[in-house]
């Protein structure tokens, strides 16, 4: 028997999720007088709650 369903047949059949992922970057700076970086990534539903992040 043949295959009925192709790689692009599965790929179709999933939904997209509105979710976007967004690089944070904190700085914060040490004891010493230096600068420390700390990247995270952080999910969000809508672009317009980017400002919301803290």
């Amino acid at each position: 028997m043949a295959k009925t369903q192709t790689f692009a047949d599965k790929a179709k059949g999933k939904g997209k999720k509105s979710d976007i992922n967004v690089k944070v970057v904190r700085t914060l700076k040490t004891d010493k007088g230096s600068y420390k970086f700390q990247e995270s990534f952080v999910k969000l539903d809508d672009v317009s709650k980017v400002t919301t992040i803290k």
